[in-house]
């Protein structure tokens, strides 16, 4: 039996916020009282961001609230862990992995270096425009500090 509050509040454009509300309702269930506090975190976000928007939401632009929550908690877990609060760490490093569950998966890094390959030889020559050019091409699959480490190797074996 859903709840009144779940059924139908999700857009239809937006399957990924659908299922964010279904594992919270599931969680809510189940009692597990961090992953109904983490989910319920996340679709409030996602509400906002379709405030901000004027618009509804697409999986894109739930998966940017989520790429961000996970960019949060592992800044947050680098804190706790010089901190030594490790109680405070494992929770972020829990959060932070329960979240990357909802991102696709990620590009093999041979294919990211093709493409700064790609790049470079297209004329880029400096970090930026590397950057400027791949990232596009990777939005949501690659995080940017890979592309960045992957763009410096190459300039650095070429230069």
């Amino acid at each position: 039996m859903s709840s009144p509050v779940d059924a139908g509040s999700a857009p239809q454009g937006a399957p990924l916020l659908a299922r964010l509300q279904g594992d919270q309702a599931a969680a809510r269930r189940d009692q597990r009282k961090d992953h109904v506090m983490l989910l319920g975190m996340v679709i409030a976000e996602v509400k906002n961001r379709a405030l901000e928007l004027r618009r509804e939401v697409t999986d894109d632009d739930v998966l940017d609230v989520i790429r961000k929550g996970i960019k949060k908690r592992k800044e947050s877990a680098e804190l706790y862990a010089k901190a030594g609060r490790s109680e405070l760490l494992e929770k972020e490093q829990t959060e932070a992995a329960a979240l990357e569950a909802y991102m696709p998966a990620q590009v093999d890094p041979a294919e990211v270096r093709a493409a700064v390959e790609a790049a470079v030889q297209g004329g880029a020559a400096n970090i930026g425009a590397i950057m400027g050019r791949v990232m596009p091409l990777f939005k949501g699959r690659v995080d940017g500090s890979i592309i960045n480490a992957i763009a410096r190797d190459v300039l650095a074996a070429r230069g």
